[in-house]
């Protein structure tokens, strides 16, 4: 019997090449490729694919995103690089016992989780 395996995280942007970016500049993503439309990036074993929303109409209904999550080294450095890039900060740095852990907003409103250990 045959077993899935995982493919990718997927998800829809309005500028590709500029969602693309992001994630290379802000999280050191590898990128595989880049068009107008289609992207391909990989950070260790995580692939991540963007691709053009196919309308507005979808990019502007309200709801939620997939959240992904990433262990940094130093979380006031993430924040900064990436909000030069675009992203909100989403609520405040929170300093837990085990580390501090923020949540930001990218480009189209998808949410990152950051989280650097103690």
């Amino acid at each position: 019997m045959a077993t899935a395996s995982f493919r990718w995280i997927l998800q829809l942007h309005r500028d590709v090449p500029k969602a693309a970016r992001f994630y290379e500049k802000g999280l050191d993503f590898s990128v595989n490729v880049v068009t107008l439309r289609w992207a391909e990036l990989h950070s260790g074993p995580l692939k991540l694919a963007l691709m053009q929303a196919p309308s507005e109409h979808v990019m502007s209904e309200k709801g939620y995103s997939s959240l992904l999550s990433f262990t940094v080294a130093d979380i006031n450095t993430t924040i900064s690089k990436l909000m030069e890039l675009g992203a909100e900060l989403d609520g405040s740095i929170k300093y837990e016992v085990h580390g501090k852990v923020a949540s930001v907003r990218c480009l189209d409103g998808h949410v990152l989780g950051l989280y650097e250990p103690s």
